[in-house]
């Protein structure tokens, strides 16, 4: 892949290429991480603030939490394919500029509302604007060679499990103080991430390789027939769904899980979870691309699933919390299964698609965002139902084990490595 016309230095000059595409990078990295605290900072927050809101109804603010919370992924659902198109037809710096600089006024508007229906609109704007990762994940496409890209979207998941972290921890330590302060120094944050994006993002779509607008495309339904109709896609699109699915399954129950079957208390949950995102960061950013290079893509991506089926089945059938542990920490290394599936859905499109592919990929994060979690939290409630034995209270998270199971059966049957002078991107 050469370096696009927006992305070539001046003669002579080696290295610019390459100090321009990790600034970019760096840049991209921050805003992933900025739209996962955008959703995750509230958490800690938003019983507090929503009962304030109501005047400290309890029960009133119990209901509308899911809302708040939904209305986020509904948001990204329908934003996804929309913004994604729109960077293929305009480029990525101004759709990634625009959404930084909208999520900032999203943040403030939350911080900023005096009723649950400014909330709900601040809330939902955040889910459009988050959107955006969309261009985020084109933008990484654009300016990575196919060989690369698994790497490149190790560090950018990285930075996305990093926001996993700090959202809650900002949340939580701000959030003593206000309910409201979170989202002040989000949106803070946010804005002078904006600012630096000005000076620091360049263009990275070349303008012979962008699409023309259509409509008739730029919604879920439009983006998601792309899946469907390039060779290849369909099967790596639907392994996709399956591992979101199975992640749902553990992570929808995981807090419900470890009470009801190991007494843990929420120090206990902290600690786990800050030490099983941090091996996380270091197995997608310094494994991931290494496994590639050494293993090609689709090899990596067969072992991550073999591994992380597994730890599923290892952990729903785990007896006691330190064999839960020991279970979990070693299979982080099923994520570098991810960024290989990236990069392998990258090169079945054209340059002038990777905005439209991104953004049926968000829709589809989305959509089992807001269906997975319903099914699991159904299975576990049937699961601790009186006369049930505690191992069945596994049997959610077992599930995405077969899910996970299922997927690496499509990538062994009908996946096949892609030579590096075989990416059309």
């Amino acid at each position: 892949m050469t370096i696009p016309s927006d992305l070539t230095p001046p003669a002579g000059v080696q290295t610019r290429p390459d100090l321009r595409r990790r600034a970019g990078l760096r840049f991209i990295g921050v805003t992933i991480c900025l739209d996962v605290v955008s959703h995750t900072i509230v958490f800690p927050v938003l019983p507090k603030l929503v009962e304030e809101l109501l005047g400290g109804d309890v029960q009133g603010a119990a209901r509308w939490i899911g809302v708040l919370i939904a209305i986020w992924s509904v948001a990204q659902f329908v934003a996804a394919p929309v913004i994604g198109m729109l960077s293929d037809r305009f480029g990525r710096r101004p759709v990634i500029l625009i959404s930084v600089f909208g999520l900032a006024v999203d943040l403030v508007i939350m911080a900023l509302a005096p009723t649950l229906a400014w909330l709900l609109i601040g809330r939902a704007l955040c889910g459009l604007t988050a959107g955006a990762q969309a261009a985020a994940m084109a933008y990484v496409a654009d300016i990575t060679p196919q060989e690369e890209r698994a790497k490149s979207y190790g560090w950018i998941n990285a930075a996305a499990w990093t926001g996993v972290i700090l959202g809650p921890a900002l949340g939580g330590l701000l959030g003593s103080v206000d309910p409201r302060a979170p989202f002040w120094a989000a949106a803070a944050v946010s804005l002078l991430n904006g600012l630096y994006g000005l000076f620091v993002l360049p263009e990275s779509l070349a303008r012979e390789n962008r699409a023309p607008m259509s409509w008739r495309k730029a919604n879920p339904v439009g983006a998601l027939n792309l899946l469907v109709s390039r060779k290849g896609l369909p099967a790596l699109a639907f392994v996709l769904v399956l591992l979101w699915l199975a992640m749902h399954a553990m992570n929808s129950v995981f807090v419900l899980y470890t009470a009801h079957r190991y007494d843990w208390d929420p120090l206990a949950l902290g600690i786990f979870a800050s030490a099983f995102a941090a091996v996380n960061i270091v197995v997608q950013s310094q494994l991931a691309g290494r496994f590639v290079r050494w293993f090609g893509e689709r090899r990596t991506v067969i072992g991550g699933l073999t591994v992380q089926v597994l730890c599923y089945i290892g952990v729903g059938l785990a007896p006691t919390g330190p064999i839960f542990w020991a279970v979990n920490l070693p299979g982080a290394l099923a994520n570098v299964a991810g960024p290989a599936l990236q990069s392998m859905m990258t090169a079945k499109v054209d340059a002038s698609e990777q905005g439209r592919l991104q953004g049926a990929m968000g829709s589809i994060s989305s959509m089992t965002g807001l269906f997975g979690p319903i099914l699991s939290t159904q299975a576990f409630a049937w699961s601790i139902a009186p006369g049930m034995a505690a191992v069945w209270s596994g049997s959610s998270i077992i599930a995405g084990g077969v899910l996970t199971m299922i997927g690496l059966l499509l990538v062994v049957l009908f996946v096949r490595e892609v030579p590096s002078g075989e990416a059309r991107a």
